[in-house]
This record gives structure tokens, sequence and C-alpha cells, in this order.
């Protein structure tokens, strides 16, 4: 997943993983595909986990601090935990912009639900994960407090090193998975799914054992075996479940759950993607997922537009070698039209970050000429003032250089990659410098 790859907000368990079946430790590696997947906020899992059978606390969601407090009264209980729904990790570490600190809180009566929902709604929560920003808090948990005397992690997910889906599973639960892995990789244990069978009552079982729970060997089993049920029905690419954790009475709970969702599926699960939440999601990726446009923000000063997604991991590699910074990964795909394309750099350009655009078409099935309208359709609709350096291959390729001489933009045509990429990070850094010093560089007169 590339999101993931480049975002590093995955788990990915980087040492050699303790298998249960017969795969190799040298085939555990981080996914390369390139996707955008949804994820859902945690009322929703828990919403998921509920109807497939699997215990999780008493909770309501709240987006005004008087529900917080009609939730809390409906309880019943002397303690309650408060949840931001914000989707990003280490929310109870994390700390809003009006100065609470913490979107993972503990309350102790309806009032004092009211008054912190009330200071968490419409606030930005920063973690970890969020970067400076911070991600907006929209809706807020509130849920029954437990008191787990033991806490296990289990999780299941498409992973490629696995050939299709793998159970994942430890004793350590309640803490950060990846830690887990880095320090005691014995303690994580992995069961690879054979995806035409399903998961056996028998691997199942084994699993509990391994984990520990040996006296709940069949109550485990059962969870596990709803829980790889509402995988495969959902179209899931991961459901964790962490903590999984023993509660007084020898009861078990899900306390936390994350899911992602293959958006190839869309058509199947219109339901779960029309509970999509926007405002958790770089503006800038949305508006790209509208034409069709695979966006995903970086923190360099050179914006890349390619068509594939094997040629764009390489566009933003010979940048780097060159000592350029990628400020993006943008796949306009293979049909893309020309006003596809201006969209495309209308959002490049609006990342103020952006110095210089690097385009790098190899024109198959997407023509040169096509490429080459919406360049120029954009560079004049937006008025660009910064280097464009344009590297045209395939199809209608003379076509396109031909329009790009007559339109007397400066629009800098390069066959070679290399020099390309060589290019347009001598320009990056040349429109960094003139910024540096407040001075303005027009790259938009006529040649």
């Amino acid at each position: 997943m590339l999101r993931n790859l480049l975002l590093a907000e995955n788990v990915v368990l980087k040492n050699s993983p303790k298998i249960l079946g017969s795969v190799p430790n040298n085939r555990w590696q981080p996914n390369k595909q390139q996707t955008r997947n949804l994820n859902v906020h945690e009322h929703i899992s828990y919403t998921l986990l509920k109807d497939a059978g699997i215990t999780v606390p008493k909770f309501g969601v709240a987006k005004t601090k008087q529900e917080a407090r009609q939730i809390a009264e409906k309880l019943n209980t002397k303690e309650m935990v408060l949840k931001a729904q914000v989707l990003a990790g280490g929310r109870g570490k994390g700390s809003f912009k009006n100065g609470l600190k913490g979107g993972v809180l503990m309350v102790y009566s309806p009032k004092e639900a009211e008054d912190i929902c009330g200071q968490m709604l419409g606030q930005y929560l920063v973690t970890k994960q969020t970067g400076e920003k911070g991600r907006i808090c929209n809706a807020v948990m509130v849920a029954e407090r437990k008191f787990p005397r033991k806490e296990f992690y289990f999780a299941v997910m498409m992973e490629r090193a696995f050939n299709g889906p793998v159970i994942i599973a430890s004793s350590q639960g309640g803490v950060n998975i990846e830690e887990v892995a880095a320090e005691n990789p014995d303690a994580i244990l992995y069961e690879p799914i054979d995806v035409m069978k399903g998961l056996t009552k028998e691997q199942s079982e084994k699993i509990a054992v391994k984990v520990g729970l040996q006296s709940q060997k069949e109550k485990t089993a059962d969870m596990l075996m709803k829980m790889y049920d509402l995988f495969i029905k959902k179209d899931a690419l991961l459901i964790e479940i962490n903590p999984y954790a023993e509660d007084v009475g020898e009861t078990y709970f899900s306390l936390d759950a994350k899911f992602r969702f293959d958006d190839n599926a869309h058509f199947r699960q219109k339901e779960i993607f029309a509970l999509r939440d926007l405002s958790q999601e770089d503006e800038k990726e949305v508006a790209a997922s509208k034409f069709d446009l695979n966006y995903i923000a970086l923190d360099g000063n050179i914006g890349c537009m390619v068509n594939g997604a094997g040629l764009a991991m390489a566009t933003m590699d010979i940048i780097s070698l060159h000592g350029g910074s990628p400020a993006n990964f943008l796949d306009v795909g293979g049909g893309a039209t020309a006003s596809a394309v201006k969209e495309a750099f209308k959002i490049v350009t609006s990342d103020p970050k952006v110095h210089a655009i690097l385009v790098n078409i190899f024109g198959g099935i997407m023509r040169c000429d096509v490429i080459a309208e919406g360049i120029i359709s954009a560079a004049k609709e937006l008025q660009l003032k910064m280097p464009i350096v344009c590297r045209l291959q395939g199809t209608n390729v003379d076509d396109a250089k031909v329009l790009i001489a007559s339109s007397g933009l400066k629009i800098l045509p390069v066959d070679n990659l290399d020099e390309a990429a060589r290019l347009v990070v001598k320009l990056s850094s040349i429109v960094s410098l003139a910024r540096d010093a407040k001075l303005d560089i027009n790259f938009e007169m006529p040649l």
C-alpha cells in the first residue's frame, strides 16, 4: 500500500516473524502496491464488530456536548472513557490546539463528560501521525470503562508476503505492535490462511493456545473465526483489535479496533464507503480522487506528474538521486483527459512548498498531445510562474512538442529523464534561493 509505505502509517514489522505455517521468513516485506484505501472511525469499527457477534464495551457517539451527557447518563456507570474520533494513531498522547491534553480521557460523571467533550469537539488534535496541522475532531465516542487484567493483540490483514490473508497475534496487547516487533519479535505469531479453505477451527484454536488463552480456547477460536468472516464479507484489508482484553469474571472485550477497506470493492461495499469522513483526509487528495487521480502529498518542493505508479516511483527516485525532494506522488493514469491534467496541475500548484514541476509521461494508451494540451491550458489559466520541465515519450510525441513550442510558454522540453531530473532540481534550487531572498522569478513570460 503506497500510502502506508510513503507515510509510514502501516504496521511494518521489520524483524523476521515467527510463522506458524510454512512460509519462509525471508518472504516478509512492506507492501508497495499503489492504492487509496478507506479507513473508518473507531465507533464504526465497534459497530461492525458488535454486529458480527464480537463483544465490545457499551458506547455511544456524540457530536455535541449535550449528546455526550445524554449518552453518559444512559451508560449508567461511574467511570467512562471519551475517545476523540480522529483518524490518527497516538490519540492518547496527543494534544488539542486549545490546550487540552490527550484525545483519550477518563471521566467520572455525565457533567464531566459534557464539559470535556465540549473541549474536544471542533478542535484540532495533534498526534505523532497528524503533523503540526492536526486533524479536526467532529465526534467523540463515549464508552464504559473496562479494567483489563490481561491484554492481547489480534489482527487479520491481507499481506503479499503470505500470498493472501494472515492472522497476526500476540500475548502483548494494548501497546504499539511495531515496538513489540522490534524488541521481542518472538512474541508475535503469524498464521497464513488458505483463502480457498478459509480459517479453520483448528487454526484458530492453535493461535489461542500459542498466545496463552488455553482456558478460553474455544471462545477465542470463535472470536477469530467471526473476525475472519467479517474480514471477507466486508472486503477488508485490515481488521486490528488491540487490545482484546480480559475483564473481571473472565469476560473478554475488544477495547480498540481499526479497520481498513479495499477501494476496489467500493461497488460492493457502498454502505461502508458512504461512511468515509472527508474531513480527516488531505484536501488535495480528496480533490484528486474526484478526477480519478492518484495523489499523495509529501514534504519536498518538486511537484511530480506522471502516468503509471511504477514510473512515478522511478521519477521520485531519480529526483532524490540528483539531490532534490519530491513534493508529491501523482499518477494521472492511462486515460486522463486534458481537463484531468489541468486539475492535476491545480492540485500540485496549490501546495505552497512546490518550487518547480516535473512532468514525465510515457504515452502508450495516454497520448502525449493530450497531456501537452492539458499542461498548456493549466499554465495559462493558472498563470504559473514556476518552471515546468516536461519529458514526453511515446504516442503523438512529435505533435506534443509542436504544441509546446508554439504555446509561447516557458515549458522546458527534455527528452532524457536523467537530464530532466537534473534540470528540475537545479531550477527548484534557484526558486528556493530566490524566495528566501524575497525575489520574484517569473517563468511565465513567453520565450
